[in-house]
């Protein structure tokens, strides 16, 4: 009776998504699932097979039940085109019980048919569906790495990364349902429904009639889970960004004593998501409930009437079998329709998220009448610049500096008095809000991207490696480069030796973030990518803040060489560097207070002699 039951009403097929789902789902289509129409033509047409040859079942069980029972001579409810078939069938074939074997042999034909169809519209889907989420994928990480650095601070990594994993798991369920489900599930509901109409359109009336009871209640379960959904992906990525948080200070955490700390955090997080993963559960568990009674009815409606019925001769024992065959068969497929609905809506939540940055266009492009940029002296000028990461406070609060050409300036001041700011606004990393960078005279807004930072090398104290070859490593800085220059840039940058002691040379792989490299290593490649670069400018973001002495001293004469005849912006602690510096800008509350040479900055006994007396006396003047 279990499966009688479950033959719940047609008409809850219906996806009753919410507007934005609606509009979400019909974006998928038009974006990415439509661009493959010849393949959804030819799982189209396998579906076609599959729900034609489903609908076959029934009407070769009436058909054997009926002759069996000896009645050759069509019935009351029986069409004058079937009941011509049937005779047609016993005149090629004869009647009685070989015409039985005949169908049965129909029925190997047709089960053969429907398995290899559902055979290739398995591979067919489940290969579409895999390259829409490959290309998705690649436009969302596209996105990512062509959005300003604004854009991307909103978020963590790590929960960026999980668009990558648990969107994405929402989103291929869905193509895949709405293949399987909504189009396949569909047709077979469709063509069972013909074939129950076929033998006896007033009991498929009777089927009908618990439809619009069960229907309201699995459209309002779906919103439901649309919603919980949402709040589900923002803590699983608030999760995983805590998740890589802990896993990245596990050193500082064992040092601190931390771990308790971290272990509760994540387990909040973690009683979060098992809750919301307990009420979506919960509520996708109702689905089951409502098809069973709605199926329990149906099935209680037609037992009734086709009693009265087959009593009155209105109906033969073949239209009883052949009725509840087809109402058996089409329990599955509109079981599934029932819960569609939710899965689709699950997936909503998660297009909207993969939208959001997908449609989120960066600012920082190059001007309609942009041109490429020729640098013939190398100045560097801050006119009256303002930036703010957020509104209520100002980084960069009118900031005016001039770098001479092919001479190093230093930048100095407290933390968070904006020198990594004013430092990242030449390769136009940000833009200020107000004022202008120039360059040789140029606004840098008026030239284009590429020809910019194709002028600029940076090297900072957060050392970028990928886990690639030391080779490519340092080749990113001119991807042109042969392995003649790549050689020559680091013996410039005093790596050569270590590289050419290590097993693979310059084929060795860094690993991840370099972590087969030492830290002083890591810093001499990223310093030989920026001599390869050979660019005449020159940003350095404190790039030897983190190394032990005998590292910074070998970093140190190589930044020396790369620093000759480039014009050098320097954030530095060091007394050393800032000495060697052609001109000292001090700053203050985002804004540039003072600016000279070293002994005349300390003869004025202003901010930055202040800070020379608090920083850079002691141990530092011993060093140097």
């Amino acid at each position: 009776m279990s499966r009688l039951t479950s033959a719940a009403p047609p008409l809850m097929v219906m996806v009753d998504a919410s507007p934005r789902a609606s509009q979400l789902l019909l974006r998928l289509w038009r974006d990415w699932m439509a661009r493959h129409l010849p393949r959804f033509i030819a799982i189209l047409f396998l579906i076609l097979v599959i729900a034609g040859a489903t609908s076959l079942y029934p009407v070769l069980i009436k058909l054997a039940f009926d002759l069996f029972a000896g009645q050759s001579a069509a019935s009351a409810t029986d069409a004058g085109l079937f009941a011509a078939a049937r005779e047609l069938l016993a005149r090629m074939f004869g009647g009685g019980t070989a015409l039985v074997h005949v169908i049965a042999a129909f029925v190997v034909l047709v089960t053969a048919a429907k398995g290899f169809a559902l055979l290739g519209q398995t591979i067919l889907t489940n290969r579409v569906s895999a390259r829409i989420e490959a290309d998705m994928q690649t436009a969302l990480y596209a996105a990512m790495i062509d959005s300003d650095l604004a854009q991307a601070g909103r978020e963590s990594p790590a929960a960026l990364t999980q668009r990558f994993t648990t969107d994405f798991l929402y989103v291929r369920e869905a193509i895949v349902r709405i293949i399987n489900v909504v189009a396949r599930d569909l047709a077979t509901a469709i063509c069972l429904i013909g074939a129950m109409i076929w033998i006896d359109w007033k009991l498929t009336l009777a089927a009908l009639v618990v439809a619009p009871v069960i229907g309201a209640p699995i459209a309002q379960v779906g919103d439901k889970l649309r919603r919980f959904a949402a709040v589900t992906q923002r803590q699983v990525a608030a999760m995983a960004s805590q998740v890589a948080e802990g896993l990245s200070g596990l050193r500082v955490a064992k040092a601190y004593g931390l771990e308790t700390y971290l272990k509760a955090r994540a387990a909040r997080s973690f009683e979060d998501i098992y809750g919301l993963a307990v009420k979506a559960a919960n509520a996708r568990g109702r689905l089951d409930p409502l098809l069973e009674v709605g199926g329990g009815v149906a099935v209680a409606v037609v037992l009734s009437v086709i009693g009265l019925r087959i009593s009155s001769g209105d109906s033969t024992i073949g239209d009883f079998t052949g009725f509840v065959t087809a109402l058996l068969l089409a329990a599955q497929p509109i079981r599934s329709l029932g819960n569609v609905n939710a899965v689709l809506q699950q997936a909503a939540a998660a297009l909207e998220r993969i939208y959001t940055v997908l449609d989120e266009k960066p600012t920082i492009v190059d001007a309609p009448d942009a041109r490429p940029l020729v640098v013939r002296r190398g100045e560097i000028a801050f006119n009256d610049v303002r930036f703010a990461y957020r509104a209520d406070v100002a980084a960069l609060n009118g900031a005016s500096l001039v770098a001479e050409a092919g001479k190093t300036t230093a930048i100095v001041g407290r933390s968070g008095s904006g020198k990594s700011t004013l430092l990242s606004l030449p390769p136009r990393l940000y833009d200020p809000q107000n004022g202008r960078v120039l360059i040789d005279g140029i606004d840098i807004r008026a030239v284009t991207l590429d020809s910019l930072r194709a002028q600029i090398a940076l090297v900072s104290q957060d050392v970028l490696l990928f886990d690639d070859t030391i080779r490519a490593n340092i080749g990113f800085g001119r991807p042109n480069a042969g392995q003649d220059d790549i050689v020559a840039a680091a013996k410039a940058a005093a790596a050569h030796d270590f590289i050419m002691a290590l097993p693979d040379e310059y084929e060795t792989r860094v690993g991840d973030r370099g972590g087969n490299l030492s830290g002083g290593e890591r810093q001499r490649i990223v310093l030989a990518r920026a001599f390869v670069r050979d660019a005449p400018i020159l940003i350095l973001d404190e790039p030897t803040s983190a190394l032990d002495a005998e590292s910074e001293r070998l970093v140190q004469q190589a930044l020396t060489r790369l620093m000759q005849g480039r014009t050098t912006l320097v954030i530095a602690h060091r007394l050393s560097t800032i000495r060697a510096a052609d001109r000292i800008a001090v700053m203050e509350g985002g804004r540039v207070v003072e600016t000279g040479a070293h002994d005349s900055l300390i003869a004025a006994n202003g901010i930055y002699a202040r800070l020379h007396r608090l920083q850079f006396e002691g141990a530092d003047i011993v060093a140097d």
